[in-house]
């Protein structure tokens, strides 16, 4: 049986590999995108769990061509799981990616074929795939944390993880529920589940700093009249040129540039009339850089939380006197009426960090104290092995026979986010060192789509057949990635920004925080100068079929200049 080909494997039908495709093909080449799930959408055919919604402003969730945008609305400010959905079909009808897209096809490890210059590709139902460029496309949350409690085993009522919920949906009216975690999946949890709730317990390690997301419909007539009106080209272009591909950026001025009344009501404007993460990505310049201009950003959101919040002890454990880390170096996330939801007698929050889970029993949860309380639904919102476990969980070996697990085993290094040295003509997208969390994630894979798309342009005019990052790129972009990120408040926080919610893990930056214009600017700059960042090769097909007939090493790569 002859083995399929390609010029490009695909991994994931999520935004990344849809607006890559959907450029490389205009280039002539032959796609193909393998997608583990039953249809398309990324994180959104498996963030189905009760409130899931994104934290990007519409428009900006969505792919930039006008072609596109302009015959979509969306239906409210912060799209929902189900509306999400409703897009990625309207995207099909409209660039038919699923011609080229096999779902249900779970990819399980690749092996790059020197004597061919291509990758071939190994799925969980035993077939392979060659292809000559390889993209695994599957973001920063496609593993899972899953931690161990004795005892788990026993229990009898139903317990899922927000990652991995039942399609069908899962009853939580009337229901006895607990909530372990208070990531973004557990907060929109909690705000959906607890008004019907007959009990409701939220078990949280640390306290999220939410903002408001002030939800707002939108109405198809009004969202016409933006796009007539330039608005929507404009909040696209905005996305370029700010920090984190958001259409808005952080203030010129910092903290104690203004009076303690100015900096009241800035805060208060942007943190409760706009909402959004304006509070964290549209404050003042130094807020994530300065501890003392930290703290008051911290206070005045303590202090507005707390006046939400009836009971005392309840007002500690979700806005404490005293900041366990500064504001914004854990993920924050948005919510709607989250803090209301502890103002009903039957929701409660206790803190595992005091008082540990020591075991789940047949019918519920205790902990260390000997607190014990039953429950028919267990909800695990403990979040995932994000950024790096995405692609260290494959089985995908590079020229020196190393994975990509043990190539990042002694230190996370990357050449720009994108590539990796000893592994040729491979590309990953929204993955580790690049702005991945810190960014608007359809700008993020858009910006990178559109570098392959110039990297593959070159390629294709020189006739390079095999591409990879030099050593020195990745040495170069590691430093750079740790120095910003040293310059930064972030390594206080315990984050899965730098790998601490994952226990034995190493503790690192795990995303690049220099912004998203510098960011792109290395991208290009990689490119010039005869593609400086890469070394290159190139063979005839004739070389490769007489090399694979008699089983002949692999030729040497050469410099870019030389090919």
């Amino acid at each position: 049986m002859t083995t399929p080909e390609y010029d490009v494997l695909l991994i994931g039908a999520g935004f990344g590999s849809i607006c890559t495709l959907h450029r490389l093909r205009k280039l002539g080449l032959k796609c193909k995108i393998f997608e583990k799930g039953g249809r398309s959408g990324g994180i959104w055919y498996w963030n189905c769990y009760p409130g899931a919604r994104v934290d990007s402003d519409a428009p900006i969730y969505q792919l930039f061509d006008k072609e596109i945008w302009e015959e979509f609305s969306f239906k409210e400010r912060y799209p929902g799981w189900q509306e999400l959905r409703r897009y990625f079909d309207f995207l099909d009808r409209k660039l038919e990616f699923t011609k080229d897209t096999a779902f249900n096809k779970t990819v399980t490890g690749a092996t790059f074929d020197e004597s061919r210059d291509q990758w071939l590709v190994k799925c969980a139902d035993g077939s392979q795939t060659y292809a000559r460029w390889f993209i695994p496309a599957i973001g920063f949350a496609a593993k899972a944390y899953k931690p161990h409690f004795p005892g788990e085993e026993k229990f009898k009522g139903a317990m899922h993880h927000t990652a991995e919920w039942p399609q069908q949906d899962v009853e939580l009216k009337g229901k006895r529920i607990a909530v372990i975690g208070t990531g973004a999946s557990g907060i929109q949890t909690i705000q959906e589940s607890a008004p019907d709730a007959k009990q409701l317990t939220v078990y949280q390690r640390t306290p999220n700093f939410c903002c408001p997301m002030n939800q707002l419909p939108l109405e198809y007539d009004a969202n016409e009249q933006l796009k007539k009106d330039g608005k929507f080209n404009e909040a696209f272009d905005t996305c370029y040129n700010t920090f984190a591909g958001f259409n808005y950026d952080f203030q010129l001025r910092k903290t104690f540039d203004d009076t303690p009344e100015e900096r009241r009501a800035f805060f208060h404007d942007i943190l409760i009339t706009q909402g959004g993460f304006r509070f964290w990505l549209n404050t003042y310049s130094d807020m994530l850089f300065d501890e003392r201009a930290n703290l008051e950003a911290y206070n005045f959101w303590r202090d507005y939380v707390r006046s939400r919040v009836k009971d005392p002890r309840k007002k500690e454990l979700l806005a404490p006197t005293t900041p366990p880390h500064p504001w914004g170096t854990k993920r924050p996330s948005l919510e709607q009426y989250y803090y209301e939801c502890f103002n009903y007698n039957h929701v409660d929050i206790l803190s595992i960090e005091d008082d540990p889970i020591a075991e789940i029993t047949e019918t519920g949860i205790r902990t260390a104290s000997g607190d014990v309380r039953d429950f028919d639904v267990i909800v695990l919102a403990t979040g995932f092995d994000a950024v790096t476990g995405s692609l260290a969980q494959l089985d995908i070996h590079g020229t020196d026979g190393s994975t990509i697990a043990s190539h990042w085993r002694p230190q996370l290094k990357t050449a720009l986010g994108i590539a990796l040295h000893n592994f040729p003509n491979m590309f990953f997208l929204y993955g580790p060192q690049a702005p991945t969390a810190f960014s608007n994630g359809p700008s993020c894979v858009q910006f990178q789509a559109q570098f392959l798309e110039k990297a593959f342009a070159a390629i294709l005019e020189k006739g390079i057949t095999r591409f990879e990052a030099k050593e020195e790129l990745e040495d170069e972009w590691t430093d750079r990635t740790h120095k910003v990120w040293d310059a930064t408040l972030f390594p206080k926080a315990k984050s899965w920004y730098q790998g601490a919610n994952i226990p034995g893990k190493k503790v690192e930056p795990l995303n690049w925080a220099g912004g998203m214009v510098p960011y792109i600017q290395a991208l290009d700059e990689s490119l010039q100068n005869g593609l400086q960042g890469w070394e290159t090769g190139a063979r005839s097909m004739s070389e490769v079929e007489t090399k694979v007939t008699e089983g002949a090493p692999a030729a040497g790569t050469t410099t870019a200049a030389a090919a």
